[in-house]
């Protein structure tokens, strides 16, 4: 009896934290009956774990809604939910009666592979738990919740350092601020990887990534400075070794949320990508002052348009692959996503050369393109759009932008600081813009409420 109760004790001392866990075995009634025959109870908290499992995947309301009527559907059940960034409170309705519950999650991310395995779970709950009890399927779901993150924080430090590198050719900079970028964005994002595993908060990662970022950067210029008398105009790639911190998931899916009148999830998301995206370019902004790099164009490369084209279709595959790693994606799935990006955000950039279309236009073509591929890629492999799109796109935001208005705002020179502003904040709504098009072409469920 002692032991018990030492056990219960134990357990409940390690949950005394904010957000305290949930043991959800521990909340069953009865550990033999079939789920679809067990109590109101004990069928609610399937669904509800499963939306609080895809909410913390880092996909928007409507997927996590779907989600949860799938599971509730099977368990003879209606589900009524309403869903934010990091919590959800619902309802089941039976003949028996209603049962609510709210759950919350200590923070938020983003992990593709996991939200694969959900979207799977999810699709074939009705043949594959058609038989198991509620403790079961709990178990099962544990397998998913449990899962180990694909990567290190080495290896997501190498494909920041990729994707950054590719990130900053594709804004026009050389082979010096490519080499920089690689050294700050890997070496930043390393540190930030090293900060989260202990739990440390989103905010001090976020500063602390950014500032090793930047000054990472800044040893690798000035020896090749040192070691190659490169121009002092090279400086100005330092930009791009802080974009590994673009907030990509929250601000597409916290626009699409909106578009799909999710007004709760869709303005949360937003205002967390804005912090995120304000707080990273006040960081790189106080930096750059106390080392006098200032954020001027890039040296011209005299490229042809052919050789340009011919290097942007890798440096955007290598970027967006880069990305996709980040958020934990397979390595088939962020090939695909990849290839999928390589097509849109190439096209992007050649409408901006060849034609009199603005950026921001361009930018909605080339995320129709990448939603339009991503739909079909869906229904052959069945990895999630979301997971496809996003990483595709995220390449495209348009983070050099951001960061001159910041700084020019902290400088004082209002009127530029506004002008990019302005220009950042068209072709940030363009993109989810571009993705909600191509699902209400292609998807007759987002077409349609009911």
């Amino acid at each position: 009896m002692n032991s018990e109760k030492e056990i219960i004790a134990k357990k409940f001392r390690i949950s005394n934290r904010h957000h305290m866990t949930i043991h959800w075995k521990d909340l069953l009634d009865n550990t033999k009956v079939p789920a679809q025959r067990a109590s109101l109870k004990e069928r609610s908290m399937l669904v509800g774990r499963v939306g609080i499992l895809m909410l913390a995947c880092g996909t928007g309301a409507w997927r996590v809604r779907e989600a949860m009527n799938k599971v509730a559907r099977h368990l003879k059940l209606t589900c009524s939910a309403d869903i934010g960034l990091i919590s959800l409170e619902y309802t089941c309705y039976s003949p028996q009666g209603n049962y609510t519950q709210a759950l919350s999650l200590p923070n938020t991310g983003v992990n593709t592979d996991k939200l694969n395995e959900l979207e799977h779970f999810t699709n074939n709950f009705a043949t594959e738990c058609q038989e198991l009890t509620v403790k079961q399927i709990h178990e099962k779901i544990d397998q998913i919740q449990h899962k180990p993150g694909n990567y290190s924080p080495l290896i997501t430090g190498f494909a920041a350092a990729l994707a950054c590198s590719a990130f900053v050719f594709l804004l026009g900079g050389g082979l010096p601020e490519m080499i920089c970028c690689f050294v700050g964005a890997g070496i930043g994002n390393w540190t930030r990887g090293q900060l989260g595993k202990r739990k440390v908060t989103t905010l001090v990662c976020l500063a602390l990534g950014v500032a090793v970022a930047c000054l990472a950067y800044l040893l690798a210029f000035r020896i090749l400075q040192l070691g190659f008398n490169i121009s002092p105009h090279h400086e100005d790639g330092y930009i791009g070794s802080m974009l590994f911190v673009i907030p990509g998931f929250p601000f597409i899916t916290s626009f699409l949320d909106i578009s799909k009148l999710d007004l709760r999830s869709g303005l949360e998301r937003l205002t967390y990508a804005l912090m995120i995206t304000i707080i990273a370019s006040l960081v790189g902004w106080l930096i750059a002052l106390l080392v006098h790099f200032r954020p001027e164009n890039f040296l011209e490369l005299g490229l042809s348009p052919l050789i340009l084209l011919l290097l942007r279709l890798p440096a955007s595959f290598c970027g967006v692959f880069g990305f996709s790693i980040m958020f934990n994606s397979s390595y088939k799935m962020a090939t695909t996503a990849g290839l999928i990006g390589a097509v849109a955000n190439t096209l992007r950039l050649e409408l901006v050369d060849l034609t009199t279309l603005p950026p921001a236009a361009a930018a909605f073509c080339g995320a129709l393109t990448a939603g339009l591929i991503a739909s079909a890629v869906n229904r052959s492999l069945g990895y999630p759009r979301i997971s496809l799109t996003v990483p595709s796109i995220v390449i495209m935001v348009p983070g050099l932008y951001i960061y001159r208005a910041v700084y020019n705002i902290g400088i004082n020179a209002i009127g530029p600081g506004a002008l990019w502003m302005t220009r950042a904040m068209l072709i940030i709504i363009f993109l989810p813009l571009g993705l909600f098009v191509a699902r209400v072409i292609l998807d007759k469920e987002w077409r349609h409420f009911d």
